[in-house]
């Protein structure tokens, strides 16, 4: 059966349309929960992706890390299902299911065979609906926690993002990290995974898409029995929180040859209008190519890193901008300057009309690829569900790429790139570089 579901996953990366003009159908449950659905019945093969608004923003106070422990043990038994039973029976089924925290949402991602979907989705509702936080496993999977807390201690980057974020945003849960800390974890309890599981899985901020051989009439009803039990409502989002830190550098010192840093500034709302010509700035800028121009002067012309880039990070309460790159000790003051001049002569003089040119050509180019499977699908409707786009959008994308100017470029490179106010926050022990506060 596990290889009947190995084929069937390798099959669909072959059946799913390389196009970006799939047909969604936006579709209403009897239980009123909407649902994008993408047909694919060439292969007995579904692929089902679900978000939720909040994630680990509504740990309660004191409780940090409780959403990130409670999702890490909803496989570990449900129902009547000790967590040995409830993995054997998903393995018998040959189901994969994923479930992930991050900062604003709550995810599933599952994937199963068409003939076993009562029984997959029997399964997957079981551990949404009725986990059982037997003490042990909280107690088995905390451990697993409180050890990658402790590596995190030891870790570079970890150590330069908890630095950066809880300069930049305080008490605000953007300012710590979800997984918690050694002493939030150690105090939580099988009290604070029930109420956690209360406040997070609610019916009311739920996006579902479901990719593959189900028909629209069977997917209503497939949907509100796996979700349809769960609670209307949960507790009140976080409040927007402007990005606090501002420009300059902070040094934390750690035994390193090589330092890290974790840099940068405010960003742009993802429904702004200017969004698609801040994405293709940020290709040209720093994104993740070797064309960019961070890594053209820090890695190509200086040899002062293996990567330098950037990256616009739009979350649900707070915009940021950036950038990220590891460097030699007595290499990590000149990198900073040399990044420092590039965002200044960027937002002085924009791009070139080549660099735009080749950016289109680099984004509309790879936006296909995203859908060259079930899930990848299913994972791209619910991102689109989640920031208000509608279902053309895939159609349309790559148009409001290419409308974009010079212009364009200039203009928003004026106001969103703000050399004065990059912060670095360095790790390691940097030659010629102190912190300026």
């Amino acid at each position: 059966m596990m290889m009947r579901l190995v084929f069937a996953a390798a099959l669909s990366l072959v059946a799913a349309t390389s196009r970006a003009d799939v047909n969604i159908q936006q579709l209403t449950t009897p239980g009123g929960i909407s649902v994008w659905l993408v047909e694919e019945h060439s292969i007995p093969f579904i692929a089902l992706d679900l978000s939720i608004d909040g994630g680990a923003s509504l740990d309660r106070p004191g409780k940090r890390g409780a959403a990130n422990l409670m999702t890490a043990t909803l496989e570990e038994g449900s129902g009547d299902m000790t967590a040995q039973e409830f993995q054997a029976a998903r393995e018998a089924l040959a189901a994969s299911y994923e479930f992930n925290v991050y900062d604003d949402s709550f995810s599933v991602s599952a994937k199963f065979l068409s003939e076993n979907l009562d029984a997959a989705v029997d399964l997957l509702r079981q551990a949404l609906i009725t986990p059982r936080f037997d003490q042990d496993a909280v107690d088995r999977v905390r451990q697993q926690v409180l050890a990658n807390l402790a590596g995190d201690e030891k870790d570079p980057n970890s150590m330069a993002g908890k630095s950066f974020y809880a300069a930049a945003f305080g008490d605000h849960p953007y300012g710590s990290s979800l997984n918690g800390t050694v002493e939030s974890v150690t105090a939580l309890t099988r009290d604070d995974m029930i109420q956690s599981h209360r406040d997070l899985l609610v019916r009311d901020r739920v996006y579902v898409s479901v990719v593959g051989d189900i028909s629209a009439a069977e997917v209503g009803p497939m949907v509100d029995h796996l979700l349809g039990d769960l609670p209307q409502g949960g507790p009140d989002l976080p409040q927007h929180v402007e990005f606090g830190l501002p420009g300059g550098v902070t040094v934390i010192p750690y035994d390193t040859p090589q330092s890290v840093v974790l840099f940068g500034h405010s960003g742009i709302k993802r429904d702004d209008p200017d969004f698609f010509a801040a994405y293709i700035l940020n290709t040209i800028l720093g994104g993740n190519n070797f064309e960019s121009r961070l890594m053209t002067e820090v890695r190509e012309k200086r040899g002062l890193t293996y990567g330098a880039y950037s990256y616009l990070v739009p979350k649900d309460h707070a915009e940021m901008y950036l950038g990220s790159f590891a460097s030699a000790n007595d290499k990590m003051a000149e990198a900073v300057q040399v990044v420092k001049d590039v965002w200044a002569d960027v937002a002085a003089n924009g791009v070139t009309q080549e660099e735009l040119d080749a950016a289109k050509t680099y984004i509309t180019g790879e936006y296909p690829l995203r859908f060259d499977s079930n899930e990848g699908i299913a994972g791209i409707m619910v991102g689109m569900q989640m920031i208000g786009l509608t279902p053309d959008y895939v159609v349309h994308r790559n148009d409001f790429i290419n409308a974009v100017t010079l212009e364009d470029i200039k203009r928003v490179a004026a106001y969103l790139i703000k050399p004065d106010q990059l912060h670095f926050t360095v790790v390691g022990q940097p030659t010629g570089l102190e912190s300026s506060q």
